[in-house]
C-alpha cells in the first residue's frame, strides 16, 4: 500500500467523467485478494481505487461550473447509467477556456458559464494535482493543446483522453519528455469496446492464416459525443484514430475503400448506450470466402472508466520515478493511437511489466 494519494484533475466534466468518478466511489473499498468485476487491475505498483482523488475539475458549462464536482457529474447533458452515490468531493468545477471546444450541434445543449475563466496551471498547482484527465469532446484540437501545456506548466502528467494527437507527436512528446512528465495517449480504447474487439478479431484471422479482404466497423449512440461527432469536420480525427488502431493489425494494407471504421450516428433514445455492428470479409484455404459480422451494445462512458483508473496509476508510478515523455506500453495498452501499436497481447505484457517496475523495461 502507497502512502501518497493519485492527485487527479478532470478537463471536461461529461459522462466519462461521471463514470470515472463513479468508479472511484464504487471501488473504494475494493479487496486486495481479489479483482471485482469492472477492474482490470485491483492494484498498480501499491495504489489501489481507493488512492485515487479528485483535485481539481473545468468545463464551461452553467451547470457545471460553481458546483461541487458530485454535482455536476449529474447535471444535464449527460446521461450515463448511475451506478453509485457520489459523496461531495469539496472539489468545485471551475469556469474553463472554451477555444473549440463545443461544436455547433451542442451549442443550443449548453449554456456557457458566465464565470470569470480560471487560470488553470495556477488551479492544478494549489490544488496539488499532479495528473491531468483530458475529457474533452472529440474534435477540441486547440483546447486540448492548451491543457496539454496548462499540464506542463504546472508540472503534472497528462492522460490525453481524446483523439487529438498530442503522445502520437513527436514534438509534444519532446516537450513531455524534456520537463521529466509523463505523458499518455491517444484517445482511450474502452474495456471491452468497438476498437479492441475489431483488434483481437483482426488478429484472430491473421494468426489462423485468413487474409482480410475487406471491413467495416460502424458506431452510433445518444450521448453529447455522438451528437458532436455529427460535425464531420470534428469527426476526422476519431476515424483516423479508430481506423489507425484497428488496421495496425493487419498483415498487409487494404485498400482505402475497403475498410471502414467510425461512428455514423446519433440516436437519441440511446442515451449513452452504443451499439456497434463489426464486418470483415476473409479468404480461407483454398481461396474459400469467410465472412464474421457482430453487434456490440455497450454503456459507452463506464466501459472506458475502468481503463482511465489504470491509466492514471501509470501516470502516478512514472512519476514517483522521474519518467518523463510518452509511456509507450501503458498508452499501447489503453490508448487507440499510441506512439507505437502493438499486439495486444504484447501491449498487455508490456503495461504489466511497466506495472512492477521491471529492471530491463525500456519505457521508449
Amino acid at each position: 500500500m502507497c502512502a501518497s494519494k493519485v492527485r487527479v484533475g478532470i478537463v471536461g466534466v461529461g459522462n466519462c467523467a461521471s463514470s470515472f468518478v463513479q468508479g472511484l466511489a464504487h471501488y473504494r473499498d475494493s479487496s486486495e485478494n481479489a479483482t471485482p468485476a469492472g477492474l482490470m487491475n485491483t492494484d498498480v505498483g501499491g495504489y489501489r481505487t481507493g488512492d485515487i482523488e479528485i483535485a481539481s475539475a473545468f468545463d464551461v458549462s452553467a451547470a457545471k461550473v460553481g458546483s461541487d464536482v458530485a454535482d455536476a457529474i449529474l447535471a444535464p447533458p449527460n446521461n450515463t447509467f448511475r451506478f453509485a452515490e457520489v459523496p461531495r468531493t469539496g472539489v468545485t468545477v471551475l469556469r474553463g477556456r472554451l477555444l473549440d471546444g463545443l461544436g455547433k450541434y451542442l451549442k443550443d445543449d449548453i449554456e456557457i458559464s458566465s464565470l470569470p475563466e480560471a487560470d488553470v496551471a495556477r488551479e492544478l498547482k494549489q490544488s496539488g494535482t499532479e495528473i491531468v484527465v483530458s475529457y474533452l469532446p472529440v474534435g477540441a484540437q486547440r483546447a486540448t493543446e492548451h491543457y496539454a501545456l496548462c499540464a506542463l506548466e504546472s508540472g503534472c502528467a497528462f492522460v490525453n483522453c481524446v483523439p487529438v494527437f498530442i503522445a502520437s507527436s513527436r514534438s509534444w512528446r519532446e516537450r513531455f519528455e524534456k520537463a521529466r512528465l509523463p505523458l499518455m495517449g491517444d484517445d482511450i480504447k474502452s474495456q471491452v469496446g468497438a476498437t479492441i474487439v475489431h483488434r483481437v478479431l483482426a488478429n484472430l484471422f491473421r494468426e489462423r492464416g485468413v487474409r482480410i479482404d475487406r471491413t467495416y466497423q460502424l458506431n452510433f449512440g445518444g450521448n453529447s459525443d455522438f451528437k458532436n461527432m455529427l460535425e464531420r469536420e470534428r469527426l476526422e480525427s476519431k476515424r483516423i484514430s479508430k481506423t489507425q488502431s484497428v488496421t495496425s493489425q493487419f498483415d498487409a494494407p487494404l485498400e482505402p475503400g475497403n475498410v471502414h471504421v467510425g461512428p455514423s450516428d446519433f440516436v437519441p433514445w440511446l442515451t449513452d448506450r452504443k451499439w456497434a455492428y463489426i464486418r470483415l470479409e476473409g479468404t480461407t484455404f483454398g481461396g474459400v470466402p469467410l465472412n464474421l459480422e457482430l453487434k456490440l451494445e455497450v454503456w459507452d462512458s463506464p466501459n472506458s472508466a475502468g481503463v482511465v483508473i489504470d491509466a492514471v496509476r501509470c501516470a502516478k508510478l512514472a512519476l514517483d520515478r522521474g519518467v518523463g515523455g510518452a509511456l509507450i506500453g501503458p498508452s499501447s495498452y489503453f490508448m487507440k493511437s499510441p506512439p507505437r501499436q502493438f499486439s495486444d497481447a504484447e501491449a498487455r505484457a508490456l503495461t504489466l511489466a511497466f506495472m512492477r517496475g521491471d529492471s530491463g523495461y525500456d519505457q521508449h
